[in-house]
């Protein structure tokens, strides 16, 4: 079994695309997840799998969304190795960020570098950004509100959707993950032994 974390984008926001997070819940037992949890009403779920594919499940899920509660959610699925890969590579480690105001997108496809390569980082001071394949790490110091650099990381120009989560969900998310994938390793090998 493997471990995932399934994000769902703008999802019980305003009113708008209610998902409850016990209907996700189902929706991932439905499809063979097992240990399905959700972190927050916004989206996030740790499950686990029997070896699939994260963007075959990613799309799998987005069927069942639509099935079920009749309209369309973006939906980005990442093994746990690959978010504690997240939390490991933070570009922004040792220096003091606000993780509420700390957010990685998580890209469906790698952006082209050169989709943000006209942006000058000191046009944008004190924001700052690091693409990085399938994350996009970006620190809003001043908070997102009136944020300058969120106004020209869109998804027009990544050239691929995606959806954010703050450095306090991405942490939280990592560490259930890896909750859920040892607990998966010692029932393996209770069982095995």
């Amino acid at each position: 079994m493997t471990t995932y974390v399934a994000l769902l984008r703008g999802i019980n926001v305003g009113g708008k695309k209610r998902v409850p997070m016990q209907t996700l819940r189902e929706l991932l037992a439905g499809m063979g997840g097992g240990a399905v949890r959700t972190h927050l009403n916004s989206g996030n779920a740790v499950f686990t799998h029997s070896g699939a594919d994260p963007d075959e499940l990613a799309r799998e899920l987005e069927r069942a969304i639509e099935r079920e509660l009749g309209f369309a959610v973006t939906c980005m699925v990442r093994e746990a190795g690959d978010i504690r890969r997240v939390v490991d590579a933070d570009p922004f480690a040792g220096r003091q960020t606000d993780p509420a105001r700390y957010l990685v997108t998580f890209l469906a496809a790698p952006a082209a570098p050169a989709a943000v390569a006209d942006i000058d980082p000191a046009a944008y001071a004190p924001e700052e950004f690091v693409l990085a394949g399938r994350e996009l790490y970006v620190y809003y110091a001043n908070g997102i509100r009136d944020a300058k650099l969120a106004k020209v990381l869109t998804e027009r120009r990544l050239g691929t959707p995606g959806t954010a989560r703050n450095w306090n969900t991405v942490t939280k998310l990592a560490a259930m993950a890896q909750e859920t994938q040892r607990t998966e390793q010692e029932e393996e090998a209770a069982a095995g032994g």
